[in-house]
């Protein structure tokens, strides 16, 4: 019997459509090779604007349902106007958004009904880095970073532990952050 035979749907995840993706990328590698785009445009400041529209994946040009815009800026103390989150912020957003999916997923993969998950995301950055004074001796980016997982499962705690587990193993966002991502920047100026 291949696993595409479950056809439940738990935790928010359409566990047949999760396990027919499994396949199918099992049986055609190349179709796992994606590239998702933002574009951003500086408004003033230290505010700034991005969209994400469209992305590369499955072989193919895609384009999400809506177009999402997100604002970032620095508060006040900072000198911004504090009409958004920090980059910094969106950061931990992104690491959390990225843990609690692949929880769900897993959890609906092993058939662990989830009730709630929440999580709080800390992160310590020094600004001396940023501002140019730690002289080389402090980074620019956190220095640490803390997730805390509260989460009301149909499981005990030994089979939670190890679902946060296997999210954090497979987290896009926790291994760029962990194992860092070469990063090239290009510059057309007029």
């Amino acid at each position: 019997m291949s696993v595409t035979a479950q056809s439940a749907h738990l935790n928010g995840v359409d566990t047949a459509t999760l396990f027919a993706t499994l396949d199918a990328v099992r049986a055609e590698p190349e179709i796992s090779k994606f590239q998702f785009r933002a574009s951003n445009t500086w408004i003033a400041g230290t505010h700034s604007r991005s969209s994400f529209s469209d992305f590369f994946g499955a072989t193919q040009e895609m384009e999400h349902r809506t177009v999402t815009t997100v604002d970032a800026d620095h508060p006040a103390v900072l000198v911004g106007e504090d009409h958004a989150p920090t980059p910094v912020e969106y950061l931990l957003h992104a690491i959390a958004a990225c843990l609690a999916s692949g929880l769900a997923n897993i959890a609906a993969a092993r058939r662990v009904p989830l009730r709630s998950v929440t999580s709080t995301v800390e992160g310590d950055i020094d600004l001396l880095g940023i501002l140019g004074l730690g002289d080389g001796r402090v980074r620019n980016g956190y220095q640490a970073i803390r997730v805390r997982f509260e989460i009301d499962a149909d499981a005990d705690d030994a089979t939670i532990r190890a679902l946060v587990q296997q999210s954090q193993s497979r987290s896009a966002v926790y291994d760029i952050l962990t194992n860092g991502t070469r990063v090239d920047v290009e510059v057309n100026g007029h």
